[in-house]
């Protein structure tokens, strides 16, 4: 959401600046995308990897502001609780052998975020939602202290007039009755325990249009083969948890407005687009400010005397629409940029598993980008919507719409269809064969064994709970087990059920 903001509360003047504001930097890149601003040397790809802190007993460990003095490294900053932290690897090109290299920085970043952690008496858990999380630990006072963070608590509460409602319905174990969970929490802190990769890749603006489309088209069959969020304050939920809790943590929205038919602000969208700028117009027409603070930046008066402006207030309105795939508009370098940010996928189970991850969605992202009759074109936009939740609910017996074959279930889709255009896309992106083979064999064998991140914690459970334990000693059992796999490097396809 860019920077800090003021921690003075915001009044009706504000917020009517703020809206002005807005549309001037809107206005503002309306004019550089038509004049041709934006320059585009070679395409770069980054990655956020978002992580738990946990105790020695795989609690929840709120010691985040110790982990990030100890690391001192601007590549590790805070997130919303006290026992999150995020890891930005700095961006590099996709060609190449860079892919490598990028797995390489997030080995070396990650285990010295482990001996800082250590030092704090904590561990790193990198998964989609900690299982160990107990209503407690939504409490306000777990909030990260951060101007930002207590100030877009207070405007969600505010703006929904109510405790958000966490209301699921479960898949259930194998051999058990499905499970269902309904708490209010007391803060937006259930976002929180929706811990994710995010995937960004640069983009020119003729381009961005079918990036964003085909990233839509990928979402349902990405949260399907890298499920690994299935279990949230004890109940066995979704296999991807994540996507229906973020929407409920962060809605504005009371029921009313929900009838009604008002935006949530965690979203998939509601139509393909021809530019990018039709999501930054969306986002101003729908969505009020949150954090409505302004510059002094007139981002018009800057652009016509050469300058790069920041379009600070837009950016930071960006950050609050919390779209599974994201448009972003950077200054890097002095020198403006444009990426698509890819929010479906959840962190871990291991490093290997998030490059395969990558990988398989940069190429398949490429191929479906450039064909010559898009899949989108032959397929609904809500077809696509409800792929996603399809996939994030049911995992592998998730059953998906992909045009010119109906209904099939994600790993034959994978198999069939989308490994081929990944492989093809990264050859296109001058990836040798040998790294998309390391990676996309990955998502090959977790389609042939059918084995996810939460396939494994839903098997680890059951035995556990088969062996005598209680639900709450199944969880830590299970999770002190998952960090004990992740740490040896080995995808999870691989990893025994003890």
């Amino acid at each position: 959401m860019g920077k800090d903001v003021s921690p003075d509360a915001f009044t009706p003047r504000d917020r009517g600046r703020y809206r002005r504001k807005v549309q001037r930097c809107l206005d503002t890149l309306a004019r550089m995308l038509s004049d041709g601003s934006f320059t585009f040397p070679r395409k770069h790809i980054g990655l956020e990897v978002e992580l738990n802190l946990v105790d020695a007993d795989m609690r929840p460990s709120m010691a985040n502001t110790e982990v990030l003095d100890a690391l001192a490294d601007p590549a590790f900053t805070t997130e919303l609780s006290q026992h999150n932290i995020e890891l930005n690897v700095p961006p590099c090109p996709l060609d190449g052998t860079s892919a490598l290299r990028l797995e390489s920085m997030l080995d070396e970043y990650l285990a010295r975020a482990e001996r800082q952690a250590t030092e704090a008496e904590s561990q790193v858990a990198m998964i989609g939602v900690l299982p160990t999380l107990r209503s407690e630990h939504f409490d306000q006072k777990w909030l990260t202290s951060s101007a930002r963070y207590s100030l877009l608590n207070d405007e969600i509460l505010a703006a929904r007039g109510e405790q958000p409602l966490l209301s699921l319905e479960g898949v259930g174990l194998p051999g058990r009755e499905p499970e269902r969970l309904r708490a209010f929490a007391q803060s937006i802190l259930p976002e929180a325990a929706c811990t994710s990769v995010q995937l960004h890749l640069q983009v020119a603006p003729e381009e961005f249009a079918a990036h964003w489309n085909a990233a839509q088209c990928l979402a349902g069959v990405q949260v399907a083969l890298g499920a690994n969020s299935p279990f949230l304050l004890g109940k066995a939920l979704w296999h991807e948890t994540r996507i229906p809790l973020f929407l409920q943590a962060t809605d504005t929205r009371p029921e009313e407005l929900r009838n009604q038919g008002v935006r949530p602000r965690v979203w998939f969208g509601e139509r393909w687009i021809t530019s990018i700028f039709d999501l930054f117009e969306e986002n101003v027409r729908y969505f009020p400010g949150l954090l409505p603070e302004t510059d002094d930046e007139d981002p018009m008066e800057a652009l016509e005397s050469g300058q790069v402006p920041k379009l600070t207030e837009l950016r930071l309105h960006n950050g609050t629409v919390w779209r599974w795939n994201r448009p972003v508009y950077d200054v890097v370098d002095g020198m403006p940029h444009l990426r698509v940010e890819n929010r479906v996928l959840p962190a871990g189970p291991t490093v290997l598993d998030m490059m395969a991850n990558a990988a398989f969605f940069y190429g398949a992202q490429r191929a479906l980008a450039e064909q010559e009759r898009p899949v989108w074109t032959q397929m609904s936009f809500q077809a696509a919507e409800e792929n996603l939740y399809s996939g994030a609910r049911n995992g592998f017996d998730a059953h998906l719409y992909w045009p010119g074959i109906g209904w099939i279930p994600p790993d034959e889709l994978a198999l069939r269809v989308l490994l081929p255009l990944a492989r093809q896309g990264l050859r296109d992106s001058d990836v040798p064969d040998s790294v998309a083979d390391r990676y996309l064999g990955v998502i090959e064998q977790r389609c042939l064994r059918q084995r996810t991140g939460s396939v494994w914690q839903r098997e680890a459970v059951l035995r556990a709970e088969d062996r005598g334990l209680d639900r709450d000693s199944a969880l830590a059992a299970m999770l002190a087990r998952y960090v004990e796999l992740s740490r040896t490097g080995e995808p999870v396809h691989s990893w025994p059920v003890d």
